[in-house]
């Protein structure tokens, strides 16, 4: 089916619950990548949940190397409780540096997420605080669309693309709406987020796209599919954002 979409690979998820268990990389990531040969395509990431450097994130390191695979993005770092952030960063960061160090021996390069909500990092300028003492060439950016233009508003996600610019080692693609809900008990209106194609949502895909290239960026962009809906209505959803995306790429001449 994704060969038909007509995309180039693929963004496997080694993780709890994703496509192949951590524990199982070394046996079943081999036979995944010859099945996306077979097809005409690859596996051009790892979508990981690796947070240490355990025995774990050694065995999918390793099989990433044997594959060629090098860039992993990391799992999530959560916030614990209020007013001890700058020390929880504090530990995030000697972590990342921990794992890189272990992802330098297989040529890996270990991308962290820019997410949103009870996260580290929750937003671009948090990642950048995170790595700026880092190698670039040891430890990547993953920048996100939805997630940048939720927490950055109008400029900060411009402004930390910007900041981040000499670690840009990924970029995800997706997009979102606010959705209205009910009042709380005083009267306060309610609103939560819900995906949506990337043509209609906040997130200003194009202008967000030229912003990453005029930073000088050439490399790969995930499509992430999260719509709530069932296969074959994803898949459809799936295939119109990425036609809408051959159309945002042709304008960057």
């Amino acid at each position: 089916m994704l060969k038909q979409m007509g995309v180039d690979g693929l963004d496997l998820t080694v993780r709890p619950g994703g496509h192949i268990e951590p524990k199982n990389a070394r046996d079943k990531l081999q036979a995944a990548a010859q099945a996306a040969q077979d097809h005409g395509l690859k596996i051009m990431m790892l979508t990981t949940g690796i947070t240490a450097p355990d025995r774990d994130a050694e065995e999918i390191f390793a099989a990433c190397q044997r594959l060629g695979i090098n860039r992993i993005k990391l799992g999530y770092y959560r916030v614990e409780g209020f007013g001890t952030l700058a020390s929880q960063l504090d530990a995030v960061r000697r972590q990342l540096e921990d794992v890189m160090n272990l992802a330098a021996k297989y040529d890996a390069r270990p991308c962290v997420h820019v997410h949103s909500g009870p996260t580290i990092p929750s937003n671009g300028m948090m990642l950048y605080y995170l790595i700026r003492e880092f190698p670039p060439e040891r430890i990547g950016a993953y920048l996100d669309s939805h997630h940048m233009t939720l927490t950055g508003g109008a400029g900060g996600w411009r402004q930390a693309i910007d900041l981040l610019t000499p670690w840009l080692s990924l970029v995800a693609l997706k997009n979102f709406q606010w959705e209205r809900l009910d009042r709380d008990a005083t009267g306060q209106q309610q609103w939560k987020t819900e995906y949506c194609r990337l043509e209609d949502g906040i997130a200003p895909i194009p202008d967000f796209v030229h912003t990453v290239h005029k930073a000088g960026y050439r490399g790969f962009y995930t499509l992430h599919t999260e719509y709530r809906r069932p296969v074959q209505e994803c898949i459809r959803l799936t295939t119109e954002d990425f036609m809408y995306l051959k159309k945002v790429f042709e304008g960057l001449g």
